[in-house]
């Protein structure tokens, strides 16, 4: 155990501060957080172009050290090392707040790790800006952020998602949306959905209604910018009837694929439960799986 007192000896020890910055009006930066940008001794930022603008702008002369996903082990542990030696770093992400669907995750566990201490500061965020808009219930909600760009794996998280009750929150890409919106429609049904588009910008844009209505809007509107996903959680009357039956909308293949990667069974043992699963002849699935495979 460790009880971090944040802002006992600030001045002396060295901190590492998780600094939101603005998910595209730069008029929703904080004056803590370009205080804290201006004050710290190396910002480290997921992609120091965009941050570099963002300091013009403020007028934020901070020197910036590049920490992303493709050299966070090398570069965080020079960070934190940094830190140990008294430095005040402010980690940021591209937009919005670090630490969430980014590298600087890992960076926090490790520096939590280390016993050192970790300030967050509140700021900008999608998911939540999203939600609040979105006309969902608020409240349970559940962020899952991106899902699996395999199309496989992502049936398989829509499966799990589809029998929760709380309100589910999505990032995705523009180019993927359609695919997703289609197998939300298969997998999760038609409830209740809405799309956010380019949150905070000039055209920031809010699309409410079915799966199916949204569907139609995407074959024919225009699929730009990143989205924010606010989707509808399930009745406890439909989740009670989905949970007799997870597996209704796998194949037999998936369906077994889903115990060996998911719960470590063999195959034997896999097929076995499929089988028992389905009311089948273990033949059935064994020659579904292995033959038709």
């Amino acid at each position: 155990m460790w009880q971090q007192k944040s802002f006992e000896h600030e001045e002396t020890k060295g901190i590492l501060y998780l600094v939101p910055t603005p998910i595209g009006n730069l008029e929703d930066m904080s004056f803590r957080a370009v205080r804290i940008l201006k004050e710290a001794d190396y910002i480290a930022a997921e992609d120091t172009r965009n941050t570099k603008k963002l300091c013009n702008h403020f007028e934020i002369a901070t020197t910036i050290i590049s920490y992303h996903e493709h050299n966070k082990e090398i570069s965080g542990q020079k960070l934190l090392e940094k830190v140990a030696n008294g430095a005040k770093i402010a980690l940021v992400s591209d937009a919005g707040m670090p630490a969430i669907s980014d590298p600087g995750y890992d960076l926090v566990t490790a520096a939590a790790e280390a016993k050192l201490t970790v300030v967050p500061l509140p700021g900008a965020n999608a998911a939540l800006t999203g939600l609040i808009a979105s006309g969902i219930n608020t409240q349970p909600f559940y962020f899952y952020g991106f899902l699996n760009r395999q199309k496989k794996l992502k049936k398989q998280e829509l499966g799990d998602l589809s029998r929760l009750s709380a309100t589910i929150i999505l990032y995705e890409a523009p180019h993927r949306l359609k695919e997703t919106l289609s197998l939300m429609s298969e997998i999760m049904g038609n409830r209740n959905i809405a799309l956010c588009r380019e949150l905070t910008k000039r055209y920031e844009e809010f699309i409410r209604g079915t799966v199916e209505e949204v569907m139609e809007w995407a074959s024919s509107g225009e699929v730009r910018g990143e989205f924010v996903i606010i989707i509808e959680g399930t009745s406890e009357t439909v989740q009670d009837a989905e949970e007799a039956a997870w597996w209704e909308n796998l194949s037999i293949e998936d369906h077994v694929t889903h115990y060996i990667e998911e719960t470590g069974l063999a195959s034997k043992e896999a097929i076995k439960q499929t089988a028992k699963d389905r009311g089948i002849n273990k033949r059935d699935v064994y020659h579904a799986y292995h033959i038709e495979e």
